[in-house]
């Protein structure tokens, strides 16, 4: 009877264990180490997790060796960042992580949550964030003066533009003093844009002709105001450009009458115009991808890595 009872239990907890046996499987093969770089572990579910961030943050399909190769190179990046002391804290890491939140209308806990519901570790991101941030502060010292973009590199790439980028790349300073000839209720707006217009004529310089249109009746000349090529809309600008200084623009309607500028003074600015803001950071990207391939590639050359 005892052979019969331990056969019949057997028959029945065999099937429990080959069905636990199989539930382990992929945890186990999810374990797996499959390289150690400078001795820090690599596993399967670092590669599942590395190739979903991808595919969630960038919208591109990566194989399994690319994600194994981008990993190797965060390991990397994390252990030449501690050796020199630049690595980020946790605390560091935390608020990169609650900014990026931040920026998504979310509390650290929703980002969180809203990145398991996609599938994403936590903190299989925040360990790519470790690897960033501390590249980044790296890089970024290690070759600071590489990495600086001065005002003759900006010319030199501006050189290489069309004509058209470099008339936009230009940054003025304008000073203009609005004129407006109010339109009262009933007044014919072609009356008062024929009026504009033989103001305009007889405007040869902000000396006598801001004179001229402080007499005039129902026309209103407000302070002098300073603009850069950056805070003008585009067309705008590209009239200042290419009219006399002591003229006016044309006339244009608006809800208080017709309106013009009086351009008294044009020069070249020191800020900064949109075209050379974008010339600066492109440059300055393009140098720091430079210095990061450069640096990293010695890195590897230099560490530990052994696959598995």
């Amino acid at each position: 009877m005892a052979n019969i009872v331990g056969l019949t239990g057997w028959r029945l907890t065999a099937p429990l264990l080959v069905l636990s046996m199989l539930i382990a499987a992929p945890r186990v093969a999810e374990a797996q180490v499959v390289a150690l770089v400078n001795g820090a572990p690599i596993t399967e579910l670092d590669i599942t997790q590395r190739t979903k961030i991808i595919q969630v943050t960038t919208h591109k399909s990566v194989s399994r060796q690319e994600a194994l190769k981008v990993l190797v190179d965060d390991h990397l990046k994390i252990f030449i960042a501690k050796r020199y002391n630049v690595g980020p804290s946790t605390q560091d890491v935390e608020s990169a992580f609650a900014s990026m939140a931040q920026r998504s209308r979310l509390s650290p806990q929703q980002m969180e949550e809203s990145m398991t519901r996609q599938g994403m570790s936590p903190s299989a991101f925040k360990l790519k964030l470790r690897a960033d941030i501390g590249w980044n502060n790296l890089i970024r010292g290690k070759f600071a003066s590489s990495l600086q973009v001065n005002e003759a590199d900006i010319r030199s790439a501006m050189q290489s533009r069309d004509d058209a980028d470099k008339e936009t790349s230009a940054s003025n300073i304008y000073t203009l003093y609005p004129i407006t000839l109010v339109a009262p209720t009933g007044t014919p707006e072609g009356a008062r844009r024929e009026e504009a217009e033989n103001l305009r004529s007889r405007f040869s310089s902000c000396d006598e002709g801001l004179k001229l249109a402080r007499v005039l009746r129902g026309v209103v000349v407000r302070d002098a105001i300073k603009r850069g090529s950056a805070d003008l809309a585009p067309q705008l600008r590209e009239g200042l450009d290419k009219m006399e200084v002591g003229r006016l623009t044309p006339p244009e309607v608006t809800p208080q009458g017709i309106q013009m500028f009086a351009l008294c003074d044009r020069k070249e600015g020191d800020s900064d115009s949109p075209a050379k803001r974008a010339i600066r950071q492109d440059l300055q990207t393009k140098r720091f991808d430079a210095e990061s391939k450069k640096y990293l590639e010695e890195v590897r050359r230099q560490s530990m890595i052994e696959y598995r």
